[in-house]
């Protein structure tokens, strides 16, 4: 027994003959830091499944991980293989299930003799395939399923996935049938959680059982200093990096620091109206959920369902972006709308195979969702070195027989943020912009826009609105923040006559309601945030993407009285100074909350002897 210090908490650790792993939690002197320095490895793996739903209106919304400590505690065993996830069916997963489980079922023995990358079946939820053929095309990498031939991989599936998935890149007659019984338990792998310690785990469920209540938060900040530490290394690595340094990352939310306010007095503000109207729709706010991927990591049960939810919830509705690479299927989200009034967009990565972009616009159309917007600053996506240290790592897995070791090794640097990257077609030009346009009757905004010449580019070819965005700083680190190349641009506009022609959208480091009202004043029809509700959806689900909407909602009710405006339509260039945005290496008012929460990348470590 010994006392232990994890991310600044003292934890008294015991561990028993085999092993396992205790903790009682001492102290909590407030942390920034969900990545610990120095990994420990542990040859065992172990559960992290969650088993608990949320509870809608109880304080502790995210007991459905509070058997996370006590399934580390008993399953993990140093130098040995640990059993983890049950063999459950999860028919609804599949929307062919009936015509797989007619299929004659298959024995585990026959099963567990297809495990080499040329003869490679795998299982996913109680269901056989054979993916001989399709691991050179999965869009994340061939090691991932090479390396676990002849397993069940429900546990590492059902995370990343949307529930379509199967039938859109797996032949029928790869779907080889239902399985007979369950699989050794040696033969089921466990969730993919590299880089956490039996200690983390334990941890982090003991935190995510004392979250505070949701009305105790009172920023946008809250969400995320206690994602950081709730959630898994895997989940924080993507959600939280960016490109590089992450110069143009922390710039984004810099840049509005140097903008300041003018405001009036003397005006009567007794009622104020946030709504707006965006591509033809009427908002009940100016602001929106942009696109962001694989929202399971942080929310495996409900993942974007839960966005979609509240969205809905409340005295608003909120517009939600839905990506393309969403881990729940784009007819799970839409019917987890909780009422008619909701305006639900499309985020389009276009694919080399251009069928498959095709078929995606045609059921966005079919879904009844009000926009397509093509993200065109990813041809490559940026080195997102967080994301890179908490790496897809097969290494737990067996050596796969007469493997090339130098291709392991490169594919072994990949993280979440590059595993998906093979979905996205690097030769996208503007002809291609013109032809989506012509293959659809909604509007089509392009998304990721960062310069005036482009913008009136978009203008000319006759797209609907661009979004001026670097993709969260995630692709081009030194990239201009979005508020610099809108204040450069509408002026542009203004003067040819487009400002009423193309909708100009924005997203990119907003934390506050001053944000939103610096960009509005500026010209922008709407503002995006993505990562805030990625940390609301991971802490507190459908409930948290309520509050936070209401937080921001009330910022920019409060500001635009204190500003002197009555109406989104009142916000002009007029209320700012922006004499200083600019000079970026002037110094700004000091962001406390912000800095507190940011949480660089770190150098490289010595392996442990």
């Amino acid at each position: 027994m010994y006392k232990r210090l994890i991310s600044k908490k003292v934890y008294l650790n015991t561990f028993n003959s085999k092993a396992n792993f205790t903790g009682k939690y001492l102290s909590a002197p407030k942390c920034s830091f969900n990545c610990i320095r120095g990994y420990s490895k542990f040859n065992g793996n172990y559960n992290v499944h969650s088993a608990k739903k949320y509870d809608n209106n109880n304080n502790n919304n995210n007991s459905r991980f509070s058997l996370f400590a006590a399934v580390a505690a008993t399953v993990i065993t140093v130098g040995t293989t640990a059993i983890i996830t049950s063999n459950k069916s999860d028919a609804s997963f599949l929307s062919n299930t009936s015509s797989v489980l007619n299929k004659p079922p298959i024995d585990p023995k026959e099963v567990v003799k297809h495990n080499k990358p040329d003869d490679c079946w795998i299982v996913i939820n109680n269901v056989v395939y054979d993916l001989t053929d399709f691991i050179a095309k999965h869009p994340g990498g061939p090691d991932i399923i090479q390396s676990n031939a002849g397993k069940d991989v429900s546990a590492i599936f059902n995370p990343l996935h949307a529930s379509d998935v199967i039938d859109k890149y797996i032949k029928p007659e790869c779907q080889l049938g239902p399985l007979k019984e369950p699989l050794p338990e040696s033969y089921i792998c466990p969730p993919l959680t590299p880089g956490e310690t039996a200690e983390d785990v334990a941890r982090k469920a003991e935190l995510r059982d004392k979250l505070p209540p949701l009305d105790s938060l009172i920023n946008l900040y809250d969400f995320e200093y206690l994602a950081s530490q709730i959630l898994t290394k895997q989940a924080w690595g993507y959600y939280s990096s960016a490109a590089d340094d992450e110069v143009t990352y922390r710039e984004n939310h810099a840049a509005y620091h140097r903008i300041f306010f003018k405001p009036r007095i003397l005006i009567n503000v007794k009622e104020c109206d946030l709504s707006t109207t965006m591509l033809g729709t009427k908002m009940d706010l100016p602001f929106y959920v942009s696109a962001t991927a694989l929202c399971k990591l942080g929310n495996p049960s409900e993942g974007e369902k839960d966005i979609a939810r509240g969205c809905g919830m409340g005295e608003f509705n909120l517009t939600q972006m839905i990506s393309t690479l969403a881990s729940c299927s784009l007819k799970e989200i839409v019917e987890a709308k909780v009422n008619d009034k909701q305006t639900q967009w499309f985020q389009l990565y276009v694919n080399a195979d251009r069928k498959i972009t095709d078929n995606l616009i045609k059921n966005v159309e079919e879904l009844g969702l009000k926009a397509i917007f093509v993200t065109v600053d990813a041809p490559s996506l940026g080195r997102r070195e967080k994301d890179m240290k908490i790496k897809f790592d097969p290494s737990k897995t067996p050596e796969i027989t007469n493997e090339d070791k130098s291709h392991k090794k490169q594919q072994n640097t990949r993280g979440a943020s590059k595993a998906l990257s093979t979905f996205i077609d690097p030769s996208l030009t503007w002809n291609d912009v013109i032809d989506i346009k012509k293959k659809t009757k909604l509007p089509v905004v392009i998304k990721g826009v960062q310069c005036t010449a482009d913008i009136l580019k978009a203008a000319e070819i006759g797209v609907d609105g661009v979004v001026l965005s670097n993709h969260g700083g995630r692709q081009l680190d030194f990239s201009r923040a979005p508020i610099e190349v809108l204040a450069e641009a509408m002026p542009i506009l203004k003067e040819k006559g487009l400002d009423k022609k193309l909708e100009v959208y924005i997203d990119g480091g907003v934390r506050r309601g001053t944000d939103v009202l610096k960009a509005l004043c500026l010209g922008a029809k709407g503002v995006g945030l993505g990562r805030p509700f990625l940390y609301a959806n991971s802490c507190y689900g459908k409930d948290g993407v309520n509050r936070l909407k209401e937080m921001l909602a009330d910022e920019i009710e409060m500001n635009m009285r204190l500003l002197g405006v009555t109406k989104i339509s009142d916000l002009k260039p007029e209320y700012l100074d922006m004499i200083s945005l600019h000079a970026r290496s002037v110094n700004v008012p000091k962001d406390n909350l912000y800095q507190e929460v940011y949480i660089p990348s770190t150098t490289v470590e010595f392996l442990d002897e």
